[in-house]
C-alpha cells in the first residue's frame, strides 16, 4: 500500500511539473527578456495628427514597415495583422501601426485610403526620412529606397513585425518565414500564440 501511494505521489509531482512548464516561443520570435527602450520619435498618422511615444502607453502595439505601392509583402502582412488583431482585441489592448517608409509618395490621404481598406482602427504613419531612420534602427528593423529619382520604384524593407509593450518599449520581433519561391511573410497563428506567452510573462 505504501509503495502504491509513493508511486501515485511521484506521478502527481511529475504531472504538476509538466503542466507548469512554460511553453517555448517559436524559432520565428525574438523576445527581449529586458525590453529595449525606444528613443523619442514623432510621426504623423493618416489624419495628420502627431503620434509619439506617449501613444504607445497602455497598449501592446504591432509595428510593420512598408509602403502603399508595395506589390505583395505589405498587403499580405497587413491582412495577417488584421487576423491577429481580431483574435486578440477582445482580450488584450492591442494596436497595429503601419509605418510607411516612402514619405515621398505616401501622403496622409494615400495612407488613409490604404489603411482603411484593412482596418480603420489601424494607424498609417510616416514622416521625413530624418525622423524615420532613427526609429526604424531603434526597433531593429531596416529599409532602403532604390532608384527613388524614378516615378516608380521599389522600397526594400523588413518583413518582420515589431512588438512594443504597454510601457512603450520594444518587447519582441516576429520574424517572417523565408521559403523558396514564396513571399516572406509572418505567420499569424504563431504571432498570436507567442504574443500570449510574452504577455503572460510581462510585468514591467
Amino acid at each position: 500500500m505504501v509503495v502504491v501511494v509513493k508511486k501515485w505521489l511521484i506521478f502527481a509531482l511529475v504531472a504538476l511539473v509538466s503542466c507548469s512548464k512554460q511553453q517555448p516561443l517559436s524559432e520565428h520570435t525574438l523576445h527581449y527578456k529586458t525590453a529595449k527602450q525606444l528613443n523619442a520619435f514623432e510621426l504623423y498618422d493618416q489624419n495628420q495628427n502627431v503620434t509619439n511615444n506617449e501613444d504607445l502607453q497602455g497598449n501592446w502595439t504591432f509595428v510593420f514597415l512598408g509602403y502603399t505601392s508595395c506589390p505583395d509583402i505589405c498587403p499580405m502582412t497587413l491582412a495577417k495583422l488584421s487576423n491577429v488583431y481580431e483574435q486578440l482585441k477582445s482580450e488584450y489592448p492591442v494596436n497595429v501601426w503601419f509605418i510607411s517608409v516612402d514619405p515621398k509618395r505616401d501622403d496622409a490621404q494615400k495612407r488613409k485610403v490604404y489603411i482603411d481598406y484593412f482596418n480603420s482602427q489601424f494607424k498609417g504613419l510616416s514622416n521625413r526620412h530624418a525622423d524615420l531612420f532613427p526609429l526604424v534602427r531603434n526597433m531593429g528593423l531596416i529599409y532602403a529606397i532604390n532608384n527613388s529619382d524614378e516615378p516608380e520604384y521599389y522600397v526594400d524593407h523588413s518583413a518582420s513585425v515589431a512588438l512594443i509593450n504597454p510601457q512603450g518599449n520594444l518587447s519582441a520581433i516576429f520574424k517572417a518565414k523565408f521559403l523558396p519561391g514564396e513571399v516572406p511573410l509572418v505567420d499569424a497563428d504563431l504571432i498570436v500564440r507567442d504574443f500570449k506567452l510574452i504577455a503572460s510573462e510581462h510585468t514591467n
